[in-house]
């Protein structure tokens, strides 16, 4: 079971970022106190991009960025330097501009034409850097994710066989209506963690919304609802427009 479950509804889509760097930066100063270092993977898309300024701006000085070290959640299968690339837009937006050592972000090599290769060759990474034994999956300190209208959450998205994954940590993932594959962490991996927060903006994530949080809806058509993790916290950062399809429920 899920050990704590938070929704929150902020005003505006500024409001939301607002909420989110500080959850950031919370996560960051408490996984260094504990344990010496800060794991986090970035999300794709473009709700991200406002937190990411403020993260380079109003957090500097409050967030360790010597002990930070960056990952990323999924990735398009396109070199770094595509406009398309998580990376890059992570790059551009932050990494850039905040004193982190090179050393310390662990891109996904999706420059590969093999994508399944490229998935294999992360998954290496991950399990040099968490020092995990066969069978053991990391334990990020925060995995921030992002909500797409279907559902859809990393690169899982409905009807696709990484939805499945019960083993490995990162999956080149067939997604058809895309004709194309992306490279996912899998459901273990995001349900390992000791946070995950989802940041869902706009009113054409609202049916979705209500589908994943408020409905009996197959989690296979919304793998969105399949992110419960086992030993940690789930934060919903939604604002007003994405949950304008919501019920009433009692006061989070």
């Amino acid at each position: 079971m899920t050990s704590s479950v938070e929704i929150r509804t902020l005003a505006t889509p500024q409001d939301l970022s607002a909420a989110a760097a500080e959850e950031v930066v919370r996560a960051a100063n408490e996984a260094v106190a504990e344990r010496g270092r800060f794991a986090i993977a970035l999300s794709g898309g473009s709700t991200p991009r406002n937190l990411h300024t403020l993260l380079a701006t109003n957090a500097r000085t409050s967030l360790p960025w010597d002990r930070a070290f960056f990952f990323w959640g999924d990735e398009r299968h396109v070199p770094p330097t595509d406009p398309e690339s998580n990376y890059r837009m992570a790059d551009e937006t932050l990494l850039s501009k905040i004193p982190v050592a090179p050393a310390h972000v662990f891109r996904i090599p999706a420059e590969n034409p093999d994508a399944a290769a490229a998935a294999g060759a992360y998954e290496q990474t991950l399990r040099k850097f968490f020092a995990l034994e066969p069978g053991q999956f990391p334990r990020f300190d925060l995995i921030l994710l992002g909500m797409g209208p279907d559902g859809h959450t990393a690169s899982l998205f409905p009807g696709t066989a990484a939805l499945e994954e019960k083993s490995h940590l990162v999956v080149a993932n067939w997604v058809e209506k895309f004709k194309t594959c992306r490279i996912t962490l899998t459901l273990p991996v995001l349900n390992a963690a000791r946070c995950v927060v989802f940041l869902v903006s706009g009113t054409d994530k609202a049916p979705a919304l209500h589908a994943v949080l408020q409905s009996d809806e197959p989690g296979e058509q919304y793998p969105a609802k399949l992110v419960r993790p086992t030993d940690g916290k789930l934060i919903w950062l939604v604002d007003r427009a994405a949950a304008s399809g919501l019920k009433p429920t009692q006061p989070h």
